[in-house]
């Protein structure tokens, strides 16, 4: 437990994404704090994961604080009912919630945040942000910020049932401007390959789609649309069948039906080197009537040394808007964009921790049992 620690005497360096160590010296100085001790298992190589709170409100719309206001000010336009999340409670597929989290936060002025949701929030499909006060947009935290946390949870596909300290969503911390630009992108590329294969590199490190996973016509898997509810705390219970379908396809395409939650997989293989992070974005608006949910970081570590240090896939949640779209092997699909770690973490994705998605291919979430 992090609240037994003495402080640190090493300073914060001044440009980069704060690694586990230093988070602990933010947690120390009480810039993170929580009503409870702060256990280890919390602290990722780049990363705070973050707790759910002990009550949830069903609110009738998503909603930002705005400047200068408060969410708990503003939460009386939007409450439709509130209740107790100790002895679990379900949150119901296409309604949204609020819930306070355990952690709060008191950054210093140079230090600003970003959190996302964890890679087995995304492939569920639970649209999960971060909102403070006084915020008006998700999932940023300027330099200073004083105030609590709240996630907004939204379960597109799934129902599922939570409990107090679940981790649904991760916060990462930063100094200054860290994101690589293409020339320093190339140059990192050229050391330390960061796929397996040729590099397309524009605004970050392009990936794209595999549709031809060799040996299989299993490419991927779209989401049932009436499925009973999913404990996030059971792991590796759920018949896969019951809650998936299996895309298939012989000609390296599939068609994307409008409204319908995929998972697929990259058909690069991705490195992060242990003195970079990054962070999952979309490609562009313009390339079709998809968009690739950008549901994580990417821990330094992430596909380093895998499998004879060939890499390790993305997973890639696709959810199709308004009209079929044909999708195609090959087609670039989305961007890492890759940030400077402040210093080494003490641990790697994958090396010490429980990492799920080390050397991952196509891969449900970790509560699925493998498919036959």
């Amino acid at each position: 437990m992090h609240a037994a620690r003495g402080p640190r005497e090493r300073p914060l360096p001044v440009t980069g994404v704060l690694p586990d160590h230093q988070i602990e010296t933010l947690i120390t100085a009480g810039a993170i704090a929580a009503d409870g001790p702060i256990p280890d298992a919390q602290v990722q190589p780049a990363s705070l994961d973050l707790r759910l709170g002990n009550v949830a409100y069903r609110v009738r719309a998503s909603f930002l604080a705005g400047r200068g206001r408060r969410v708990t000010d503003r939460l009386p336009e939007f409450e439709m009912h509130r209740f107790d999340l100790s002895g679990g409670a379900v949150l119901e597929k296409g309604c949204v919630y609020l819930v306070p989290l355990m952690e709060r936060l008191a950054l210093p002025g140079d230090v600003q945040a970003v959190a996302n949701a964890k890679s087995s929030t995304g492939r569920l499909d639970l649209l999960t942000r971060t909102i403070i006060d006084g915020g008006t947009e998700f999932d940023r935290i300027p330099p200073g910020y004083e105030g609590p946390l709240y996630a907004e949870i939204c379960p597109r596909s799934f129902s599922v049932l939570v409990r107090p300290g679940m981790r649904l969503n991760q916060i990462r911390f930063r100094r200054g401007d860290a994101v690589l630009d293409d020339d320093a992108l190339r140059a990192l590329h050229a050391r330390e390959p960061l796929v397996d294969g040729a590099a397309v590199i524009e605004q970050g490190l392009g990936f794209s789609v595999d549709l031809a996973l060799p040996g299989d016509d299993l490419v991927g898997y779209r989401a049932k649309p009436h499925t009973g509810v999913i404990d996030l705390d059971r792991i590796g219970q759920y018949d896969p069948a019951e809650y998936w379908e299996e895309v298939r396809t012989r000609d390296g395409r599939i068609i994307l039906d409008p409204g319908a939650f995929y998972i697929l997989v990259s058909r690069e293989s991705v490195h992060i080197p242990p003195d970079y992070a990054a962070e999952m974005a979309p490609y562009l608006a313009m390339v079709g009537e998809f968009r690739v949910h950008y549901a994580g970081f990417f821990d330094p570590g992430f596909g380093h040394d895998a499998a004879g240090g060939a890499g390790a896939r993305g997973v890639l949640e696709v959810r199709c808007h308004e009209a079929p779209f044909v999708l195609e092997h090959g087609q670039v699909v989305g961007r890492l964009v890759y940030e400077r770690m402040s210093a080494p973490p003490r641990r790697l994705y994958g090396a010490g921790i429980a990492s799920n998605y080390q050397g991952q291919g196509l891969k449900l979430s970790k509560h699925f049992r493998a498919p036959r």
